[in-house]
């Protein structure tokens, strides 16, 4: 019996008519699917037998806690958004931290599920157990930051928003969701999906007390944690440059990427590294809801203040489209905030429009006389806006890499480097089989959160190919998107070492729900086949498991690793034993006996 964590409830928005219905959630519903990202893919595939369009009415957007969210739990802050990806025409879910799943759960629910198409610019507010539709026609047409202030002037500095901004109003298919000026829930698109529907916003605020079961145990776990972390001799580094340490060590590896995946080292990376934002743009420090680490930057240049960047924004916007210094960066990734298009999304679009540019696929008549040449930093702010206001080449851009490179054609298709439409995030695979296969593998298309198993790849040898590759990037896949659902950040985990084992026995004190990890573990995997089987009812097609050419044919040009590529025939034989020890057919679809296994539907 939940006796904490969760407050099983759930609000209906229909926004053609501004109706709320209240839903009560049976508590075998809640624990099966954990909260956060599960309780959305359950919504998404409870959505129909039939494919369901990205961009039309029973499309849904969820937003939704997890049971850790909100708690004396390290860094138990996330929100996940899910909804049918315009990205990729998959299932999509994308999540932020900050504090606005804190002030969902304090205004009285768990989730919120946007359902139908508003006729006019509304925003959908959360307050203390009720839930009302407001008129954003005011607010319609602002940059994120500056509607966010808006609103929170309007309807009460205590509250916590989640916004899009002229990108996602313009149905831009990399569109991202902004909080607390400086938080994104990115990928995906979907606040394109949000864009579609007239919702400008979703507001949160409320201060009821979440229940808790064992309060003196959360309590302790709190302390016992909380020293771990902040005892670690790599504490101070991590306050002061947060992801951007990375930087310098992905780069070492050759696994940065450069000039749109085209070579795997920055010869200019000491101008954009952690370093050189300490020394040079570098202001102070955030830290999201119960967090100790703080690993958000914050920076300024030319009076501009933005919470970034981190390291996925700094390669994809800065090595990968050559940008010479942090101060570019910083201003860049400003911009894309204010504009509402996700970093990493965005980053990769403009490489690949620079390549197409430097390989003459793309002149000044297309480009509308921008010198699209890598690390022209004037031109990447110019076209970034076009994107998000869909102006001249943005409005191609803005359907993607992998559209774009189909209607740009001109071979443009071997270099656009996405997975299932979604473009890929910060790591060249060409040396790191292990990553590779979570890239090509990813339910929601190429993204490191799924498996960050380029590390497997640094600790092993590199050029293999073996069983225990495929057996870890399960794992991975198992308990990375676990964090999604519970509502918390892994970053304790992943670059603390915290024991996940933690995170079941917090679960247990907050909801009174006895569970190990190894089974929280087999809830996340039947969430990770359920959205297999909404991507195969969307339309997903076999061979979709599969990385552009440009990893298996074009090899590092330099540096220790020169000449590194992924190998065809070994990456296949690797996905063929992955969709073995998943208990799924060759062609990638779940078996009957591991659907009833997993007590599927």
């Amino acid at each position: 019996m939940i006796r904490g964590g969760y407050l099983l409830s759930v609000a209906h928005v229909r926004l053609e008519d501004g109706t709320i219905r209240r839903e009560r959630v049976d508590e075998a519903y809640a624990v099966r699917y954990v909260g956060g990202r599960g309780w959305g893919a359950r919504a998404l595939y409870d959505a129909g037998r039939a494919r369901v369009e990205p961009f039309s009415a029973e499309n849904k957007v969820v937003v939704a806690a997890g049971p850790l969210s909100g708690l004396t739990v390290p860094c138990s802050s996330k929100t996940s958004f899910s909804a049918f990806s315009p990205a990729t025409g998959l299932y999509g879910d994308s999540n932020m931290g900050g504090e606005f799943a804190v002030a969902l759960k304090r205004g009285g629910f768990d989730a919120v599920i946007l359902e139908g198409i508003s006729p006019k610019p509304v925003y959908v507010h959360v307050n203390d157990g009720r839930v009302e539709v407001g008129d954003a026609r005011p607010y319609w047409g602002m940059l994120s930051y500056d509607a966010e202030k808006v609103l929170r002037r309007d309807l009460g500095e205590d509250c916590h928003v989640a916004v899009i901004g002229p990108a996602g109003e313009n149905l831009v298919k990399v569109a991202c969701i902004g909080s607390a000026l400086g938080r994104q829930a990115a990928r995906c698109g979907i606040a394109a999906v949000l864009g579609h529907k007239r919702v400008k916003a979703v507001v949160a605020q409320g201060d009821a007390e979440i229940p808790v079961a064992d309060p003196e145990g959360l309590r302790s776990l709190w302390a016992e944690t909380d020293k771990y972390l902040t005892e670690r001799p790599e504490y101070d580094l991590w306050q002061r440059e947060g992801t951007m340490r990375i930087v310098e060590w992905a780069n070492g590896l050759s696994c940065l990427p450069t000039r749109n995946f085209l070579e795997a080292q920055y010869e200019n990376v000491a101008q954009i590294d952690g370093e050189a934002m300490e020394k040079r743009t570098r202001i102070g420090r955030r830290g999201c809801y119960a967090c100790s680490i703080s690993c958000g930057q914050v920076n300024s240049v030319k009076g501009l203040r933005v919470e970034g960047p981190e390291y996925e924004t700094t390669v994809m916007i800065g090595s990968n489209c050559a940008l010479n210094s942090i101060e570019e960066v910083v201003e860049a990734n400003y911009l894309c905030d204010q504009l509402g298009l996700d970093t990493i999304s965005a980053g990769n679009i403009v490489a690949f429009a620079m390549e197409s540019y430097t390989r003459g696929i793309l002149d000044k008549n297309a480009t509308g006389g921008l010198e699209l040449s890598f690390g022209n930093f004037e031109a990447l702010k110019r076209l970034l806006e076009m994107i998000a206001y869909r102006k001249g080449l943005g409005s191609l851009l803005a359907e993607g890499v992998a559209e774009a490179s189909r209607r740009l054609g001109g071979g443009s298709e071997r270099f656009a480097m996405h997975v299932k439409g979604l473009e890929i995030s910060g790591y060249d695979v060409r040396a790191s089989p292990s990553m590779a296969l979570a890239y090509a593998t990813a339910d929601i298309g190429a993204h490191h959160n799924r498996a960050w198993a380029v590390t497997y790849d640094v600790k092993s040898d590199r050029s293999t190919y073996t069983e225990d590759k495929a057996r870890w990037v399960i794992y991975l896949q198992h308990l990375r998107p676990l964090f999604d659902c519970l509502g918390v950040c892994r970053f304790p985990w992943v670059e603390f070492g915290l024991d996940p084992a933690y995170y079941a026995r917090f679960y247990q004190a907050a909801t009174g729900v006895k569970a190990g990890l190894e089974e929280l573990l087999k809830r996340s995997e039947a969430i990770w086949n359920l959205t297999r089987l909404i991507n195969l009812r969307q339309g997903m097609k076999p061979g979709a498991d599969w990385l552009p050419d440009r990893v298996f044919d074009d090899p590092i040009s330099s540096g220790p690793l020169k000449g590194a590529a992924l190998d065809r025939a070994q990456f296949r034989q690797l996905l063929s034993r992955y969709y073995e020890l998943r208990g799924w057919d060759q062609q990638g679809i779940p078996t009957e006996s591991k659907l009833q296994e997993l007590g599927i539907p």
